[in-house]
């Protein structure tokens, strides 16, 4: 491919080679006119301005290159098809839909990196031995001065990195041009990573399949459209639901019929945008625009459209700009099952209405979870595509699972109701949690109980002794609604340093909102404890860290479950916004009998003189249980036998009373108290 990628550039570069020739011969003509072309080095002479005079009045230029010989370009490209391949020059004009001028651009501005010779033959064209790149004034001799043009910041070649500027000061004409990195590479089939190299880093593409956010107003967009295509509006702002932000963007450029762009560096980026009639797109949640940013915006009159959850209103902008905003609202629920019907219109209204009630995602997400599941459904399929119901779990999965961060660590839940064992009444409260996360969108919404109340979601408190299962209780209840479980670490989000605290739970909050987490905050009262006096100055902020996360906990639309040993320790603002509290109490001796049954995994070797029965009459928790067990399970594999024993279990359950500061009398274990003799010897 190598050998016929160069084939074909020297191939486009004959009708190059002839119009250099031509330029050079101008050149030469124009040299032999002189009067006294030995002085030229040295001087100008009266004749040689007026000569110069008559040529700049006169300028030449060949209207266009004579075509290449196009049995041969056929043939190259035949054999690259037998191949399996495209000619590299081909396979890039069509991914950046480059016209033939551009292409005899790119063309001679790869010359010199082809063959070093076109260096001084460019150097002899522009009468100036020290430039020997290609130069907007080359470009204009040889292909014609309307093909400068094609150099500009906002061409095609220049915004997708295929030719760049070399830096230094000066008009087009006498600016140099090189390739961009990795083009020389492309251009040669050294690589066929197109994307890799061309690349326009402000362009917002439109989908495939674009459709507008649902919770946009087709009404509203339609007007904010003609006002910025009548000129009567030429800033916008749209403030809100932060998933659809980008989405409502694109629906309103779309609108507009202009392209959507960001501005990576501000003037240029502006430049750019007005040379195509687009539109800019300023998000200001992640990075507050700078002084640089407004400024520039206040200057020009391209179109532009700001989108935050906040308003961000610089008052210079305000002043120079013609500016309407609109709120975009979080999508409620029917609108959500639109999004999803749109994105996955094989699906039928059951498996819709339960995606729009577990999950809220950004249009990208969407796309990213119909592509998913297509392409399972295609790569499953033996020459006919499976069903994609059947994908679209590991989709989900792949799209939302996995994000974590420095305060936060998620987790896929293993633990099924199975697992759960609790007294009747308090399973019951856990499994109603489940129930009533997934029926609150719809009672919110639909029945309009949304606005007779400001929290967002569904919050819960468990309370209990260590070990009871609290944990294990939210690990069930995000395996049940097929979400990961997000456990903050509260060590790393509690900061000395003022504001940094608030800081790092808006982080977190954010982290469960894009990922449709479960959040889970143990031992909770380290941040949610009762607010004090103010005696000391620390204690203003830590109460006003205490209020932001009321406000924020009550925003969150995140299932958000809190883990604490005592009750009584949890504020009483925070106590009266959980929408359940389930206070987990040491297991019954039924809970217990059960927990010893599966603390063994059916793998395990258990002898037959392990006595369940015995063992249930023990005070202990469930993670206790599990714990003694994994210490008989480890004594049996140290021993010299091959099954675990009844003393061994019962070793277990000594250590585990010891770790716990108890103490297990010997008439606790009934029957079996002589083996707890046994160990204390052996301990001894």
């Amino acid at each position: 491919m190598s050998d016929l990628a160069l084939a074909h550039l020297r191939l486009r570069l004959r009708p190059l080679h002839r119009a250099l020739r031509a330029a050079a011969e101008r050149r030469s003509a124009l040299a032999a006119r002189l009067d006294r072309p030995d002085l030229t080095a040295y001087c100008v002479t009266e004749e040689q301005v007026r000569l110069l005079l008559d040529v700049v009045d006169t300028p030449v230029g060949p209207a266009s290159l004579p075509p290449v010989v196009d049995a041969e370009e056929q043939a190259l490209r035949r054999t690259a098809a037998a191949a399996g391949s495209t000619l590299p020059l081909d396979a890039l004009a069509a991914r950046l839909r480059l016209s033939r001028d551009e292409q005899d651009l790119l063309t001679l501005v790869a010359a010199p990196e082809i063959d070093a010779a076109y260096e001084r033959i460019f150097a002899y064209v522009v009468d100036d031995l020290n430039r020997r790149r290609p130069s907007g004034e080359l470009i204009g001799t040889v292909l014609g001065r309307p093909s400068v043009r094609l150099c500009h910041e906002a061409s095609t070649l220049r915004r997708f990195g295929i030719v760049e500027a070399v830096p230094g000061e000066g008009t087009l004409p006498a600016t140099d041009f090189r390739l961009g990195p990795g083009v020389l590479d492309l251009l040669l089939g050294w690589t066929a990573e197109v994307g890799l190299i061309a690349h326009d880093p402000d362009e917002i593409a439109v989908p495939a399949g674009f459709v507008p956010p649902p919770n946009c107003p087709a009404s509203e967009t339609a007007r904010l459209a003609a006002g910025i295509v009548s000129g009567r509006l030429d800033l916008v702002g749209m403030w809100g639901a932060a998933s659809t932000q980008r989405d409502a963007a694109l629906a309103l450029a779309v609108a507009t019929g202009r392209p959507l762009r960001t501005i990576t560096d501000p003037l240029p980026g502006l430049r750019t945008a007005a040379a195509l009639n687009a539109i800019v797109w300023v998000p200001t949640d992640d990075d507050v625009p700078g002084p640089a940013v407004v400024e520039a915006l206040s200057r020009t009159r391209v179109p532009a459209i700001v989108s935050g959850t906040m308003p961000w209103r610089p008052v210079r902008l305000l002043m120079n700009r013609s500016y309407a905003e609109v709120v975009v609202p979080a999508p409620d629920h029917r609108q959500r099952r639109a999004a999803w019907s749109a994105a996955l219109p094989q699906l039928g209204d059951d498996a819709v209405t339960e995606l729009a009630v577990r999950f809220r995602m950004s249009g990208d997400e969407l796309r990213a979870v119909a592509a998913v599941a297509e392409t399972g459904a295609r790569f499953a399929g033996n020459g006919r595509p499976d069903r994609i119901d059947r994908h679209l779990p590991s989709a989900l999965a792949t799209v939302t699972r996995g994000r974590t961060s420095g305060y936060a660590r998620a987790t896929t839940p293993r633990r099924t109701p199975d697992d759960l064992i609790l007294p009747p009444e308090q399973l019951r409260r856990v499994l109603e949690i489940g129930s009533a996360f997934q029926a609150w969108p719809r009672v919110a919404e639909t029945w309009g109980f949304g606005r007779r109340s400001s929290d967002a979601g569904v919050k819960a408190l468990f309370t209990g002794e260590p070990g009871t299962g609290k944990t294990l209780s939210a690990e069930v209840l995000a395996g049940m609604l097929g979400l990961d479980l997000l456990k903050i670490d509260l060590s790393q989000i509690v900061s000395k340093w003022i504001g940094e605290t608030e800081k790092n739970l808006e982080s977190v909050f954010r982290l469960a909102e894009e990922s449709q987490a479960v959040m889970f905050f143990d031992e909770a009262d380290a941040l949610f404890g009762k607010r004090g006096d103010v005696r000391h100055g620390t204690d203003r902020y830590a109460n006003l860290e205490v209020g932001y996360l009321l406000q924020r906990l009550e925003a969150s639309d995140a299932l958000v479950i809190l883990a604490s040993n005592l009750q009584e320790n949890i504020d009483v603002a925070f106590t009266r916004r959980f929408h359940f509290v389930v206070n987990f109490a040491r297991p019954g001796r039924a809970e217990r009998r059960r927990l010893w049954r599966r603390a063994f995994p059916p793998e395990a070797p258990l002898a037959a003189d392990v006595d369940v029965e015995a063992l249930a009459r023990l005070d202990m928790t469930g993670a206790a249980i599990v714990s003694a067990a994994r210490s008989a399970a480890l004594a049996a594999a140290d021993g010299p036998g091959r099954d675990i024993t009844m003393r061994d279990v019962v070793g277990g359950v000594a250590r585990q009373f010891q770790r716990e500061a108890r103490l297990l009398r010997p008439g606790d274990l009934g029957a079996y108290a002589s083996l707890l003799d046994n160990h204390a010897r052996r301990e001894a």
